[in-house]
């Protein structure tokens, strides 16, 4: 199989914080790789990296093929959850996803409004995301990082805020990604989620990372 992601020898250091300490690992496509380590063990760093969000100190990564900052400044064909995800909370969730797609003009109407429908949320609620729970944030996160139809997702703890139901169809519905053909990296503190959703598995403690299973 195709690795979708190798990273060869990857550092990442701020002044004297080394947060990626010799980072290697490929993530095969198609499958879906977990991501476990405490708070501050660089997990979430090491997503931003992929993302092309944060320029590495020294060793490489490519996505597809293409090596970021040299090949090209951000992966292609990526849809990415990396904390919190930011809205305008002035306007509703349709009209949040339709300025986000204008960026790529890729889409239209009928995907946005497809993705927001699959995540559990009424596309024509007019309700200010402003106004939306934690979870109801995290559901439109997830539709933004789908809608234009990514073969990679990354996704830093999507489960953040979502309750039991909310859980298990987050789940369900990324088991139904990688029944696509899609590749899903994500990080999780669960390791109930990790044990549901994930092929292989790797651990980062102080920026080391080491492949569990």
């Amino acid at each position: 199989m195709d690795n979708v992601i190798t990273i060869e020898n990857v550092v990442k250091r701020f002044k004297d914080a080394t947060v990626l300490n010799q980072v290697s690992v490929d993530f095969e496509q198609g499958k879906v790789h977990g991501l476990i380590g405490r708070n501050g063990s660089g997990k979430t760093m090491l997503m931003k990296c992929i993302c092309g969000i944060v320029p590495v100190t020294s060793g490489r990564i490519s996505v597809n093929g293409k090596v970021i900052g040299k090949d090209v400044d951000i992966p292609e064909n990526v849809g990415v959850i990396i904390e919190t995800p930011g809205f305008l909370p002035n306007y509703s969730a349709y009209n949040n996803l339709k300025f986000l797609a204008k960026i790529n003009n890729k889409i239209g109407k009928e995907e946005i409004k497809a993705a927001i429908k699959s995540v559990g949320l009424n596309p024509d609620d007019k309700k200010h995301v402003g106004k939306y729970s934690l979870g109801m944030r995290q559901r439109l996160g997830l539709a933004q990082a789908i809608m234009e139809n990514p073969d990679l997702l990354i996704l830093d703890e999507p489960m953040n805020g979502l309750d039991k139901d909310g859980v298990a169809d987050m789940r369900q519905y990324l088991l139904d990604l990688k029944s696509q053909g899609k590749t899903i990296l994500i990080a999780s503190h669960s390791a109930e989620d990790i044990d549901v959703l994930c092929d292989t598995v790797c651990e980062m403690d102080k920026g080391r990372l080491e492949k569990v299973r």
